[in-house]
């Protein structure tokens, strides 16, 4: 990869500023059986990271992205991340990320490692990251961040749930990795004020959600969905409207 992890500032340190580009992704690879549109092809994935690359951006992940603001910076720089930890980040999402000499943040469920996607009641079963496959991705610079333990909806998780989820997946990705995740991604995007506040008291530094309305800020980032019918056109739309759409950021520059 060609970007070493960061650890963005904390966040009482920053001003108020414009809402970052965070892409949302999840897996990589055949999409011909693609209900829930979590898959995009490797060569789709080059053709979005040249659209980027080509307008002067470069995909980073969001530790980088956070860090490079604190400093009044990164005004070229997109966030990328891919959630639930597939196996095929490895094979068919690394390569087309390194080409392109973009990073990104992978947010991983430590509870499922080696597992698949048993979540989705449709659709293929999709192999998920072993430990091993965890530590070689962050071996090769991408950000190793939380998506939870088991993909669960934490607006419904009792107090005990909430804290394994939360502080739990954390304590075992230190573990896994010998680093504490800085990031934690909200599971279906879902937060409300009782989840935002486990994670914090857990220590992250951010957490990703995909359009947390008036929650919106550091442990609450809004995010597009990137696609297999994401061409240039759409990118440029989705970018553009991004920024129109989304509230200022509390403690971001």
């Amino acid at each position: 990869m060609s970007s070493s992890v960061e650890s963005p500032a904390p966040a009482g340190a920053l001003p108020r500023g414009p809402v970052p580009w965070i892409a949302m992704y999840h897996s990589v690879g055949d999409c011909s059986d693609d209900p829930y549109r979590v898959t995009v092809t490797p060569d789709r994935l080059a053709r979005q990271l040249g659209w980027l690359r080509r307008r002067g951006l470069r995909g980073v992940s969001v530790a980088e992205l956070l860090a490079a603001l604190a400093r009044g910076a990164g005004r070229n720089l997109v966030g990328l991340t891919f959630d639930d930890g597939y196996a095929d980040f490895l094979a068919d999402a690394l390569p087309v990320l390194d080409r392109w000499e973009c990073s990104a943040t992978l947010f991983v469920l430590p509870g499922r490692l080696g597992g698949d996607n048993a979540w989705d009641p449709l659709g293929p079963r999709k192999p998920l990251l072993t430990a091993d496959g965890v530590r070689r991705a962050a071996a090769a610079g991408v950000e190793i961040g939380s998506h939870g333990l088991t993909h669960v909806d934490l607006t419904r998780a009792d107090d005990g749930r909430l804290a394994a989820e939360t502080a739990g997946s954390r304590a075992a990705l230190e573990e896994l990795t010998g680093a504490p995740p800085a990031g934690f991604c909200y599971p279906y995007g879902t937060v409300d004020r009782r989840v935002l506040e486990a994670v914090r008291a857990a220590g992250y530094d951010y957490a990703c959600a995909i359009d947390p309305g008036g929650l919106t800020g550091p442990h609450a980032l809004p995010r597009v969905h990137i696609g297999q019918h994401d061409t240039a056109v759409r990118l440029f739309l989705k970018r553009r409207l991004h920024r129109l759409r989304r509230r200022p950021v509390e403690g971001l520059r």
